[in-house]
């Protein structure tokens, strides 16, 4: 588990990062480096590195943001009751760094259902192709 002051989040993170990781902001929909990504990788917590999910997950949802249909197992993304805005939502959570990444919704393909809705500014991206290199 990944414990720091908000100090140091602020002088690792950019200013959006900080806002959207750290204090549950969200970017533009449409604006994400990751929204029309189709790459063979892996996406992770930008704030900490914990791999989150596989490309093989996502999926264009249109709603402006990645959308992923399921979590890797070893995620263990944590799902939180969210009722602010006037809304009630499950928002979902780094397990690792507690970093807000977005919120999951009942709206997604088979065979979850479930679509998560995550900022890309949240997700750090690695090709499978980066990966054979490195080897």
């Amino acid at each position: 588990m990944v414990i720091k002051t908000e100090q140091e989040w602020r002088e690792e993170l950019s200013p959006l990062e900080y806002q959207v990781l750290r204090q549950n902001g969200t970017e533009r929909a449409f604006t994400g480096e990751y929204t029309d990504t189709e790459e063979v990788g892996m996406y992770s917590c930008r704030a900490c590195g914990h791999d989150l999910f596989a490309s093989t997950q996502k999926y264009h949802s249109g709603c402006g943001w990645p959308a992923f249909w399921s979590e890797l197992e070893n995620a263990k993304i944590k799902k939180v009751l969210d009722s602010s805005h006037g809304m009630t939502r499950v928002e979902v959570r780094c397990s690792n760094c507690d970093s807000h990444l977005g919120h999951i919704f009942n709206d997604g393909p088979a065979p979850t259902g479930v679509r998560y809705c995550i900022n890309s500014v949240c997700l750090r991206f690695k090709s499978a192709t980066q990966d054979k290199l490195v080897e």
